[in-house]
């Protein structure tokens, strides 16, 4: 499948499917999922945002048996327009069942450079399978956390805001465990007023208008709901630590035997 919207710049997008199948042959690996990740596909870009696609790959099963094992990430030249590297399935695999919630919003994202579907549905159903809620939960709040560790400028009042809007959209769905990548998706799933999914669309428009926008004061209706869901999310702190349960791993071995030996 492929989901590349008009508004990705195509010679952009032509330099990242070279780099892909670049991988590809270099390091002899498949590449079922390539993505978008970073402010294009979390619902908020600039004009001059870069590009963050994000991938992973899958080595052959002889590669599993070697003394030395390769690296279990690729990157490509980083530079101001192009930031695409990729995963090894173990490392995402581990990282999944560990509590990391980055694999499941790379299988959410809504831009999308090449994917096999089957590759995203079986593993996301292992997601759905594996996921603790908990731990979850703590990725999101930490990483709103960090962000305003750092200084909140309006830029990375973004970064806070989305994350706020997953831990609500876990908040609204106690079954579920893997929120949507983008903010505007979050925010339409969730019971957020009319006012907050207004003043947010407000200030995406904005960002998109401005080259990375850094000064300026998020509006305080949208303040008030990261204050009030980051204290709500404060319970996700409190939660024991847990190690990963023996069906989870044993689930996850299951379905990295089965998804390496796949052709």
């Amino acid at each position: 499948m492929r989901n590349v919207p008009d508004s990705l710049d195509p010679a952009v997008v032509a330099e990242i499917d070279a780099r892909l199948r670049g991988v590809e042959r270099e390091h002899g690996v498949r590449i079922p999922w390539a993505i978008e990740s970073g402010s294009r596909a979390w619902g908020f870009p600039s004009p001059d945002s870069d590009y963050d696609c994000r991938f992973l790959f899958v080595r052959p099963v002889e590669d599993h048996l070697a003394l030395w094992p390769a690296r279990d990430v690729v990157e490509t030249p980083l530079d101001a327009v192009f930031d695409v590297n990729g995963w090894e399935l173990a490392k995402a695999v581990r990282l999944l069942v560990n509590g990391n919630a980055t694999v499941t919003e790379w299988l959410r994202s809504p831009v999308v450079y090449s994917g096999d579907e089957g590759f995203r549905d079986r593993l996301l159903d292992l997601a759905a399978a594996v996921a603790d809620r908990g731990r979850i939960g703590r990725h999101y709040l930490h990483v709103a956390k960090r962000q305003q560790e750092r200084g909140l400028t309006l830029k990375r009042f973004f970064y806070v805001l989305r994350t706020a809007a997953a831990l609500r959209w876990l908040h609204d769905h106690p079954g579920h465990a893997t929120p949507p990548m983008d903010l505007p998706t979050l925010l339409a799933e969730s019971s957020v007023d009319a006012a907050v999914r207004d003043a947010a669309t407000e200030l995406i428009e904005l960002k998109a208008r401005t080259r990375e926008v850094g000064t300026g004061t998020a509006p305080t209706i949208l303040q008030r709901f990261v204050a009030d869901e980051l204290a709500r999310g404060r319970h996700f702190d409190d939660l024991p630590p847990e190690n990963p349960s023996a069906e989870a791993r044993e689930r996850a071995e299951a379905y990295f035997r089965a998804e390496v030996q796949r052709r």
